[in-house]
C-alpha cells in the first residue's frame, strides 16, 4: 500500500507533473473511493461483533502468552510488523522528491507526511479490522484482500455472480495499478542517487551527468535495463523480488536515520532542540533497524541471501571506487607540493589583455600541480604563440559543501589560490593572463557556460585541458576517469571550436 505518495503528488502540485497526474488521478481516485466504501461498509456490516472484538483479542493474546510467554508474543508482533514494513516505503518516494514540492517546501512537506500518516493508518488499519471481523482465511492463489473483499461485495448483494466478480476485479486492478505506478519511483530516483554518489566519489564520476541531462532520457534506459536484468536473473519470482526490495529499502532507512542521529549529536552544542530530535531519530532507527534485521533473518533462505550477496557486491565495488579516487587524489596532491607557496607579483605591471591576439583557454581545477602541468605543456608546445592565457576553473559543490559555509569558503579559497598562482606565473614571464571562476553541482555544465562566454570574447582562442594517463591501466581506470574532458571536447568540436587534451601521467 504505497498510495500515500501519489496523494502527496496530486495534492501538493508537483511541478511538471500535469501529464502524469492526468493518468494517475483516475487510478488514485478509484482506489480511494472503492476502498473507502468497502472498509466503511465492511466494518458497519459487522458492527455487532465490534464490542467483542477487543475482549476476544486480549483474551487470545493472554492465552498465547500463557502458553508461549510474553517474549514470544513480542517477537511474533515484531515479525508481523517487519514483514509488513514495506507499507511504509511510500515515505521513501516522497523524501527523495522533496525538492520537487511546490513552495513553501517545508510546510508542504509537513502536510504531505500528515496526509500520508492519516491515509495509511485508515487504509491499513481498516483492512486489518476487516480481516478479523470477516474472519478471512487464506485461500490458495488469492490474497487476503481478495478473500475479504469478495465476501463484502457478496454481502452487498450487487446483481449476479458475474457482476460481483467484475467489481472485485476492478478493485484488485486498482490496487495493482497503484503498485505498478509506485514501482516506477526508481526510474526517477535511481539516476539522481547515482549522481549524488558519483559526486562523493563512491561511483564513477561520469554518473554525475545522470542528475541533469540523462535523468529523463538515458537514466530511464539504464534503470530499465537494470530492472530487466534483475527480472531475468530472478525468473520473475515475486517473493524473491519483494525480499530484495524490502531489505534494501530498510537498509537505506536505517543508514539515513543513523546519519541523522550522528548529525544531531555532533550539533548538540549549537542546536537548542537537539535532544528531542535525536530521540525521534533514534526511535526511528530502532524501528527500521529491527525491521531490517528481522526481515533478513526470516527471509534469508527465501532470497535474503541473494539480497545480501547483491548488496554486498555493490558496497564492495563502491569501496574500491572510493579507494581508487582517494589514491588518485593522493598522487595529485604530491604534484601540488611541487608548486607550494605563493609567487610574488612581478615588479613591472603585467602586459594588457588583447582579445584579438591568439589566446589559450586553460581549463584547470583546484589541484595546482595539474593546473601547472597543463600550463607548462602549452608553453612548451607553442612557444611565443599565445599572447593571452585565460584560466577557467569550476568549484564543484558536492555533499561536503552542505556541511556549512566554512567548506564553501575553503573551496573558493583553494580554487582562487590555484588560479592566482598560474596567473602570477604568466605575469612573471611577461604573458598577459587572467582567470574566471564558477561554482555548481555539475562541472561539465559550468565549464560549458564558461568556455562559451570566454571563447566568444576571444575569437582567436583554443581550449586546453589535462587528461590523466595511468602507468598501470585497466578497464576500471579508463572507465573511472577522463570523462569530463572528453565530454567537453566533444561539445566544443560540435560547436566548431578547438580543444586539445594534454596528457598527465599518474602513478
Amino acid at each position: 500500500m504505497r498510495f500515500p505518495w501519489i496523494l502527496a503528488m496530486i495534492t501538493l502540485n508537483f511541478r511538471g507533473m500535469k501529464d502524469s497526474i492526468a493518468v494517475l488521478a483516475p487510478i488514485f481516485l478509484g482506489f480511494v473511493v472503492t476502498h473507502f466504501v468497502l472498509i466503511v461498509y465492511g466494518v458497519a456490516a459487522q458492527g455487532e461483533h465490534l464490542s467483542s472484538l477487543l475482549p476476544d483479542t486480549i483474551s487470545d493474546t493472554r492465552e498465547l502468552a500463557h502458553g508461549m510467554g510474553w517474549l514470544f508474543v513480542a517477537a511474533l508482533f515484531m515479525r508481523a510488523f517487519s514483514l509488513g514494513g514495506g507499507t511504509y516505503t511510500g515515505l521513501e518516494a516522497v523524501s527523495n522528491n522533496v525538492g520537487m514540492l511546490a513552495e513553501p517546501r517545508v510546510k508542504n512537506g509537513i502536510w504531505t507526511m500528515l496526509l500520508m500518516a492519516a491515509s495509511l493508518a485508515f487504509t491499513a488499519g481498516g483492512i486489518l479490522f476487516l480481516y478479523m471481523l470477516w474472519q478471512a482465511q487464506p485461500v490458495e492463489g488469492q490474497t487476503l484482500n481478495a478473500v475479504v473483499f469478495r465476501s463484502i461485495i457478496g454481502n452487498l448483494g450487487w446483481g449476479s455472480q458475474w457482476t460481483q466478480e467484475a467489481a472485485l476485479a476492478v478493485v484488485l486492478a486498482l490496487e495493482a495499478g497503484l503498485l505498478m505506478v509506485g514501482a516506477q519511483t526508481g526510474f526517477l530516483d535511481g539516476p539522481t542517487v547515482l549522481s549524488n554518489m558519483a559526486g562523493d566519489y563512491w561511483m564513477p564520476r561520469h554518473f554525475r551527468d545522470l542528475s541533469s541531462r540523462l535523468v529523463r532520457q538515458n537514466g530511464i534506459i539504464v534503470m530499465g535495463l537494470a530492472s530487466l536484468g534483475i527480472l531475468v536473473w530472478t525468473g520473475g519470482a515475486v517473493d524473491l523480488l519483494v525480499v530484495l526490495y524490502s531489505i534494501n529499502v530498510f537498509l537505506t532507512f536505517s543508514l539515513s536515520l543513523l546519519g541523522m542521529c550522528v548529525y544531531w549529536w555532533s550539533h548538540r552544542s549549537s542546536e537548542s532542540r537537539w535532544k528531542g530530535r535525536l530521540l525521534l531519530s533514534g526511535l526511528g532507527l530502532m524501528v527500521t533497524a529491527s525491521v531490517l534485521v528481522i526481515t533478513t533473518f526470516e527471509k534469508f533462505s527465501d532470497g535474503g541471501w541473494l539480497t545480501v550477496v547483491v548488496t554486498g557486491t555493490v558496497i564492495v565495488l563502491c569501496l574500491l571506487t572510493k579507494r581508487h579516487y582517494d589514491e588518485t587524489t593522493k598522487h595529485l596532491r604530491e604534484s601540488d607540493a611541487l608548486y607550494a607557496g605563493k609567487l610574488n607579483a612581478p615588479p613591472s605591471p603585467p602586459p594588457p589583455i588583447d582579445p584579438a591576439q591568439p589566446t589559450a583557454v586553460l581549463l584547470v581545477g583546484k589541484h595546482r600541480g595539474a593546473s601547472m602541468h597543463t600550463l607548462l605543456w602549452v608553453l612548451r608546445l607553442f612557444p611565443s604563440h599565445f599572447k593571452n592565457l585565460v584560466f577557467l576553473a569550476v568549484g564543484e559543490v558536492d555533499a561536503q559543501s552542505f556541511e556549512g559555509q566554512e567548506h564553501l569558503q575553503r573551496l573558493r579559497r583553494q580554487v582562487e589560490e590555484t588560479l592566482e598562482y598560474c596567473t602570477c606565473y604568466c605575469h612573471r614571464h611577461g604573458i598577459a593572463a587572467t582567470y574566471s571562476i564558477a561554482f555548481g553541482t555539475d562541472p561539465v555544465e559550468e565549464f560549458t557556460k564558461l568556455t562559451d562566454r570566454i571563447m566568444s570574447e576571444y575569437p582567436n582562442s583554443v581550449c586546453f585541458a589535462s587528461k590523466l594517463i595511468f602507468v598501470h591501466t585497466s578497464v576500471l581506470t579508463r572507465w573511472l576517469h577522463n570523462q569530463t574532458p572528453l565530454i567537453l571536447q566533444r561539445r566544443l568540436h560540435l560547436a566548431d571550436r578547438q580543444m586539445v587534451l594534454v596528457p598527465m601521467k599518474i602513478g
